[in-house]
């Protein structure tokens, strides 16, 4: 028997584990409350994962600051014991802001870049963060800017090592679950919407000069903790 053919014999149980109160918007409320609002708006269904038996898969459209990750569903799941937690973003990873749409104006909001600057100061790699601010102040001062220095953070690492490290940052304290995190990739996001070029929220490839001074501007305002 083939791998895809094993694959297909195995069943897969699919139940609504975990509940929301669709009233309640954890994305869009801010600071403190954001972290509270977390802890309350999930509600979870007992019975339904086999403990320590069962490896558990969770499909969301996109993991942006990880909030309601950490301080919300993956201690709900937690007490179901299941033998492996298994979250699955039907988004790639959200590295840069959209300024067109979205008021998301702080890069360190975004989990991703939070684990890149982590991963550089790790591995002793101070050096990046600096020319990466030396380039977007040289951008800046020459307008329009026609380039998105920010993109060299994550340059060093692959999209596997960045999701490791999310899922390791995001765990809670005391979770006793294995956890593994999943991204769309670039390439998957295009096969699946081929007819819609917006990605630079992933890529930073933004389609405008508004766009990339944006950008280098909230990495200035990071480094000088503006």
């Amino acid at each position: 028997m083939t791998d895809a053919f094993r694959r297909l014999d195995h069943s897969v149980r699919i139940e609504k584990v975990v509940w929301k109160d669709i009233k309640l918007r954890t994305f869009i409320t801010t600071g403190p409350e954001r972290a509270d609002l977390a802890a309350h708006v999930y509600d979870i269904t007992y019975g339904t994962v086999r403990p320590y038996q069962d490896n558990l898969v969770i499909i969301d459209d996109s993991i942006v600051r990880g909030t309601t990750l950490r301080e919300s569903i993956l201690k709900i799941l937690d007490r179901l014991h299941p033998k492996k937690i298994v979250m699955v973003s039907s988004s790639p990873q959200i590295r840069y802001p959209d300024y067109y749409g979205i008021d998301m104006s702080h890069l360190e909001e975004l989990c991703a870049f939070r684990v890149a600057i982590s991963l550089l100061k790790e591995r002793g790699m101070e050096h990046v963060i600096a020319s990466t601010y030396q380039a977007c102040l040289n951008a800046c001062r020459n307008e329009p800017v026609s380039d998105n220095p920010v993109r060299a953070i994550y340059a060093p690492f692959s999209a596997e090592e960045i999701s490791r490290k999310i899922a390791e940052m995001l765990r809670p304290t005391g979770m006793n679950t294995p956890v593994e995190l999943v991204f769309q990739s670039i390439d998957g996001l295009h096969a699946a919407c081929p007819n819609h070029p917006g990605d630079w929220y992933f890529t930073g490839h933004y389609p405008t000069p508004g766009g990339l001074k944006m950008v280098t501007r909230a990495y200035i305002d990071y480094v000088e903790k503006n």
